[in-house]
């Protein structure tokens, strides 16, 4: 249909048919909306009428739209049930596989396909005109699979924001599985080893007091091993909700991994202030974890000063959680309102207190990236690698940079663009 539908309110029947069915996609995407919800929605239609699009949308928008979360899905819900006339083949059309040459690709806006899985469900492809569809159906299709990547590899390298629910959830159970190891370091302390590197005098004449001042053997002590401290500080503000939400389930995984090897993981969220969810990450299961960082973090999908927030982290954190040569790993897209110079000194503070500082940008998942935003300049000089953080492979892809402490990422190739 074109626009908006012309209806009688409130006697209308095809009111509620709509409303019903336009809040059973809502639920199936994952909003809340339950008969009660479609009632109220119908009276707050008729006390509204249709004599606006938009305010047909926001009378909608206030009775579905409970959480900040839940704005991206139903304004494409909307957009798809209520605005466009050919939804539905758009749709399919875009969930199918894209044939180079013949259709053009484009990748999912963030919800869409939230929103077509919603509307599409239970739908099922028409058979052609004039067929019974006992033919395509008895006719056996055999597929050559060989060079085709599986569902799994597929998923790796799906970028977060265009993923479905279910592949959202698949996702989570991938992320749980990934591995962070890292290597000991060696500290200045040492202790006595059987065939260490270093000679330990006072042990050798020791020795050789009670053996009639004669040396006999030479003793030796070689370096202890410690073990460093990641530390975690992750961006949720509204740019990054759909890549924060995944970074924290890789989190919590790396925290509650055995032999690891880190001595503790420190987690810290910000938007426009910093927050410490340490504590939550330690909690076994992953939903309970962070439905209680969560509900610890009141800047969830707002703004964003980067600076302001490295300013809290290095006043009244740095100290408690940097020692032990820990790794800082800062995941954010740099688009800061601070004042840049504030936060370039506070990143390169930041740096000075810790071994290694890796930047995750979801953002350098395009092509043509380039430093030009004025936190993404203040930011990179003060960081020792500089990597992409949009999808499930980019996450494994960590170990590579933690293992090699040469490795920069991308990090050489934009500072020239400086």
């Amino acid at each position: 249909m074109e626009g908006l539908p012309d209806l009688d309110l409130p006697d209308d029947p095809k009111l509620v048919a709509n409303l019903t069915h336009f809040a059973r996609a809502l639920r199936k995407a994952g909003l809340k909306a339950g008969p009660g919800t479609v009632i109220e929605a119908a009276r707050a239609v008729a006390a509204t009428g249709f004599t606006s699009k938009t305010d047909f949308y926001w009378t909608l928008h206030a009775v579905f739209v409970t959480r900040p979360e839940e704005r991206r899905v139903f304004h494409q819900v909307f957009r798809l049930y209520w605005r466009d006339p050919r939804y539905l083949e758009h749709m399919m059309s875009m969930m199918l596989p894209a044939v180079r040459g013949v259709q053009e690709e484009r990748a999912a806006a963030a919800a869409e396909k939230r929103a077509a899985e919603a509307l599409l469900d239970g739908i099922e492809p028409e058979l052609p005109e004039g067929g019974d569809g006992e033919d395509e159906r008895d006719t056996e299709i055999e597929v050559d699979a060989s060079l085709t990547m599986s569902g799994e590899e597929r998923l790796r390298t799906l970028d977060f924001e265009q993923m479905s629910t279910a592949e959202v959830a698949e996702a989570k159970r991938m992320i749980a599985r990934l591995e962070l190891p890292v290597r000991p370091l060696r500290s200045r302390r040492t202790r006595s080893a059987r065939h260490g590197a270093m000679p330990d005098w006072r042990r050798t004449m020791r020795d050789a007091m009670r053996q009639g001042g004669e040396i006999r053997d030479l003793a030796t002590r070689e370096r202890r091993l410690r073990w460093p401290n990641l530390v975690v500080l992750c961006d949720i503000s509204g740019s990054m909700s759909s890549y924060s939400r995944m970074v924290l389930h890789f989190l919590h995984s790396v925290a509650n991994q055995k032999g690891a090897g880190w001595a503790k993981v420190h987690g810290f969220t910000f938007g426009t202030r910093l927050t410490n969810i340490t504590r939550h990450l330690a909690t076994r299961d992953v939903d309970a974890a962070l439905a209680a960082a969560g509900a610890e973090a009141q800047d969830w999908e707002g703004g964003t000063r980067i600076g302001e927030c490295l300013h809290a982290f290095n006043r009244d954190w740095s100290r408690r959680v940097m020692g032990q040569g820990a790794v800082v790993l800062i995941i954010t897209d740099g688009l800061d309102r601070d004042d840049p110079d504030r936060l370039a000194r506070e990143m390169e503070r930041l740096h000075l207190s810790a071994r290694r500082v890796i930047w995750l940008n979801p953002l350098l998942r395009w092509e043509g990236f380039a430093p030009k935003a004025a936190g993404i300049r203040a930011m990179l000089p003060h960081v020792d690698s500089f990597r992409a953080g949009h999808n499930i492979a980019s996450l494994a892809a960590l170990a590579q940079a933690l293992s090699r402490p040469d490795d920069a990422g991308d990090k050489a190739r934009l500072m020239a663009l400086l």
